[in-house]
Order: structure tokens, then sequence, then C-alpha cells
């Protein structure tokens, strides 16, 4: 028996937006069938999972800020997945981002510096992500080495790197021997909007996705990108140089990772501390694919990533589920998203028989 993909000639673009949402409705049954063999009651995990989190106002500005940082990464991934480029490292930015805009905030600590901080510590983290993505991306035009292992390597370097600083140089002296730096001042945390559990950092990230679009879809960078993803000799006999793409991407992309980390560490948490991540930088990866691609598509598929996640922490409580259950729910989503993708554009055949060896 053989199975083979045959390419579609015609890709119905029906098909193409409903399968991302095909994927999650799959997922959830798998998720479902799981819990059940673990003893939970399905219907009752939906509820914690999905109809409690978003059950009132604060239940929702929560989620908002749950989503945040995976739209500003997402958003910044998509720039090098669209130039089939793959950033797989975001979680190493991001924290580089939090380490480089944190740094600005301890040495200012108590000084009154005033507020020049905060403008200081969110170019600090775009610079710092970007820097650290453009290790992988100079490695991969200068060697020609796989951008997928460095960068994803790097996060290791990274997390090992916040670590050690927590723990050591940057501990709190006052912290009761946590692996914790002081709290950051005031004027080196974001402000928040209104009456709101909200913090300025949601509305940078609906600013990151209305420019995103607007560059990806009318600019000729974003034109750019789509003919060096979809035909690159064609984007060569353009002139459009891979190598400037390269760098230009993962310059981007780890930008905005970067912003997303000092995001997080000034707005939601107010200091740095080893867990400063549940595993934003890969969680994103979903999120690009499942918004596909698109910055309006990625804010929407991260209101709902953000909802497994807030979900998972939750079924903790209240049903003692382990978090790794939301990872794996989150694996499953992947796949689940492959697949719908590769059954919208390729047919698939079964035939009896070997395929003949010449």
């Amino acid at each position: 028996m053989r199975i083979e993909l045959l390419p579609r000639r015609n890709v119905s673009p029906v098909a193409r937006i409903l399968a991302p949402l095909a994927a999650l409705a799959v997922s959830f049954l798998i998720g479902g069938l799981i819990l059940a063999a673990m003893g939970r009651s399905p219907v009752g995990a939906f509820d914690v999972y999905v109809v409690q989190s978003l059950s009132d106002a604060w239940a929702l500005q929560q989620l908002a800020l749950k989503a945040t940082p995976l739209v500003i990464i997402a958003v910044g991934l998509s720039f090098c997945f669209r130039a089939n480029l793959w950033n797989i490292g975001a979680e190493g930015q991001y924290v580089v981002g939090a380490l480089c805009g944190g740094w600005v905030a301890l040495v200012t600590h108590g000084s009154d510096a005033g507020l020049w901080v905060l403008p200081a510590m969110l170019l600090a983290g775009i610079v710092g992500g970007a820097l650290w993505a453009l290790i992988a991306a100079g490695l991969k035009v200068a060697f020609g080495v796989s951008e997928i292992l460095t960068s994803l390597m790097l996060v290791y370097v990274a997390e090992y790197w916040l670590d050690y600083l927590v723990r050591g140089p940057w501990r709190d002296p006052k912290g009761f021997n946590f692996p914790q730096t002081v709290t950051f001042d005031p004027s080196a945390t974001l402000p928040m909007l209104g009456d709101l559990t909200l913090h300025a950092g949601v509305a940078i990230a609906i600013l990151v996705v209305l420019a995103a679009a607007f560059i990806l879809r009318f600019s000729l960078f974003g034109y750019r990108l789509r003919v060096t993803g979809e035909a690159p000799r064609a984007a060569r006999f353009a002139g459009f140089s891979p190598a400037a793409t390269t760098l230009a991407v993962f310059a981007i992309s780890g930008g905005l990772a970067g912003l997303a980390g000092v995001i997080e560490v000034s707005g939601s948490i107010g200091q740095l501390k080893p867990s400063i991540s549940p595993g934003y930088g890969f969680t994103a990866i979903i999120v690009a694919f499942l918004g596909r691609l698109d910055p309006i598509g990625i804010l929407v598929a991260s209101l709902a990533m953000a909802l497994t996640i807030l979900g998972g922490e939750a079924a903790q409580i209240a049903l003692r589920v382990p978090f790794d259950f939301t990872r794996a729910f989150q694996g499953i989503l992947l796949i689940a998203i492959l697949v719908a993708d590769s059954l919208v554009t390729y047919r698939l055949r079964i035939s009896a028989g070997r395929r003949a060896v010449a």
C-alpha cells in the first residue's frame, strides 16, 4: 500500500479559512478524550477552560494581558515565516529583551531618573532582542548554518543567563533569598489604561498589529517577503538579496520578541525572575500559523491561545490537571493545524502496490 500527497490544482479559499477552525475543534475533541482517560469530566473541563475564562470583565482583561506578548512575538515571527526562514528562538529573544530592558530599570532604581526610563527600557529590549536574533541570521548568511538549530540553542543560553543574573549579581538583597530582582520603580513600569487592569502594553500590541498589517500588505518590503518565500529564484532575478532579507526579518522578529519581553516584565510582573515566561516564544509559533501569518489573524489566534493558557491555570486549581496538559494541548493543536493545511493543499491518495524502483 502506498500513500501519496498530490497537489490540488485549485485550493478553495474557504477551506483555507476553515482549516484552523477545524484544527481547533479536533484539538478540543482529542483533549477531551485525554481528560476522560485521566478520570476528569470533559464537559467540566470545557467549562473551566473556556466558559469561566470568558465569564466576566476581569477575566476578559486577563485574557487580553495574556495575549499581549503572544501577539507581538507572533507578528514578528510572521515576517520570518513569510520569507521561508525559520526563527524558532523567539523565546530566547524574549528573555534577552527582558534582560536588557530590566537592566535599565535596575541601574536607575531609586534615582528618580524621570520619564525617560520607560522609553529607554523599551528601546533596550528591542535592540537586545534584535541583536540576539541577528546571531542566528549572521551565522546563516556567513556560513550557511541552519537558523533553526542556532536560534533554538540560543534559547537555552538566554535562559541560563537570566537564571544566573537573578540568582547572583542582580538578586534583591532584601528578597528573602528568592531568585528575583528588586521591584521596578513606578517610572520603570507601564502605565495602566484608565480604571482597567490593562497596562499600556495592550495598546502597543494593537499598534504593532496595525503597523505590520500595513507593511505586509501595502509596502514593497511586504511584497519582497512574499516573493522571497513563494518563489526564491524569482526574488533573486528581481534583485532582492537573500542575505539582506534574512538579516532584516530576523532583526524585526527578534526586536518584537524583545519588546514583548520588556513589556511583560515592566507591565505584568514588575521585576526579573526565572519564570518570566510560560513559553510565550514557542507558543507564538503556533499562534503565527493559526493566524495564517496575517497580523489580524494573529490577533484573533493569540486570544484563542491565551484562553488555553488561562484555562490551564484555572484547571490546575479546579480539576487538579497538571499544567503540562496545556503544553500537550498546544502541541496537539500545532499538529492539527499542519495536518489540516496539508489536506487543504494536497489530495490524499492511497493505492495498492509499491513504487517502482529504477
